[in-house]
């Protein structure tokens, strides 16, 4: 229901939208959730009926639920589903972290893969499989202590009386290239079998994985991404500039900080379990942004959509060649340069890419 307010002095009566967690509820937000839920509900369950075993799509459903032929439900559930899973986790952990570091830079080119946090993670995991002590803290940790060092770094470095989203970016970028250049020399020490390893893992994979990989990633969304939509007010408030936000009682050095390593550990977590599937971060918010019309990337509705485009990218990689699965991240990579290509060039003609 629409409330009429008057603003005190000024005689004014103003129209205020219905809030969850401070945010406007807007009809297009809403339906736009909805559609994108039901499109990556249905490339999950595509995901989980085609293969060298086809399986049915009306008994897909009742397979997860362990309902059905024995050997469909094996098929669906022990073969198919923690693949399937892994890429809508990871779809959503990439998305919504990409979603929450865009707003608070205010800048749609910064993602995680392009600020260090990515890189981070990357350079911890593959130190642990050629140093020989990844098998001892799990990649899980690594990827999480990476991508912690990592947004530390940037943000101790960017820090003067204060952090802005323009410094975190600029020496976000310093930092991904130190990181990507520690991990080309750890390849170089590398053992055939490690390198083999790590640069399998480097591309962004959900070949093999398995419920290992599923649980870690699925406990970390279910905290962290009703973390970030519990932020979700002082984000919108950080995206009017530092100044207003103060003006708004919005705590900003917190709420920046807060902010920053929600993002950090979703995109640590997903990097850990598929490796940095590259551009999910950066297209899927602006997609989800597009969708939803509003000025500012949404944190749920991004979610969503980076489930569907893993979903749908790891789809098209298993059946693009036959008898080649190829890494999900070639596809995002292709798709996500594109995109990449379109943001730069709508940048320039507004005046704004320099």
């Amino acid at each position: 229901m629409t409330v009429l307010k008057t603003a005190p002095g000024t005689g004014r009566r103003t129209r205020l939208r219905p809030s969850l967690l401070g945010l406007p509820l807007r009809p297009r937000l809403i339906a736009a959730c909805a559609v994108t839920a039901v499109a990556a509900f249905a490339m999950f369950c595509l995901g989980l009926a085609l293969g060298d075993y086809p399986v049915p799509l009306v008994d897909v459903v009742p397979a997860l639920w362990r309902s059905g032929a024995r050997g469909t439900v094996f098929i669906v559930h022990e073969v198919r589903l923690p693949r399937a899973l892994t890429g809508v986790l990871v779809g959503a952990a990439f998305a919504a972290s990409g979603a929450v570091l865009q707003a608070i830079t205010r800048n749609p080119l910064a993602s995680p893969d392009m600020v260090g946090i990515n890189a981070g993670a990357t350079t911890a995991v593959v130190a642990g499989i050629v140093l020989g002590f990844g098998d001892t803290l799990g990649t899980p940790t690594l990827g999480l202590a990476g991508g912690l060092l990592g947004a530390l770094a940037v943000y101790l470095l960017a820090w003067r009386r204060g952090s802005t989203g323009f410094r975190i970016v600029l020496v976000g970028i310093g930092v991904s290239w130190m990181c990507t250049s520690a991990t080309d020399y750890l390849l170089t020490r590398a053992k055939l079998h490690q390198a083999q390893e790590a640069v399998g893992w480097l591309v962004g994979n959900l070949n093999g994985r398995g419920w290992e990989a599923v649980r870690p990633l699925a406990v970390a969304v279910a905290v962290l991404l009703p973390a970030a939509l519990l932020l979700a007010g002082w984000n919108r408030n950080l995206q009017l500039g530092d100044d207003v936000a103060r003006g708004l009682g919005t705590p900003v050095q917190l709420a920046r900080g807060l902010l920053l390593l929600v993002s950090v550990a979703l995109v640590s977590f997903a990097t850990a379990a598929a490796g940095p599937v590259l551009f999910v971060s950066l297209a899927a918010p602006q997609i989800a942004q597009r969708l939803a019309r509003l000025s500012a990337p949404p944190v749920l509705l991004s979610a969503l959509t980076g489930a569907l485009l893993v979903s749908g990218s790891d789809l098209l990689a298993r059946h693009l060649l036959p008898d080649l699965d190829l890494p999900v991240g070639v596809v995002t990579g292709a798709i996500g340069a594109g995109f990449l290509l379109r943001l730069l060039v709508r940048s320039n003609r507004a005046g704004s890419g320099g």
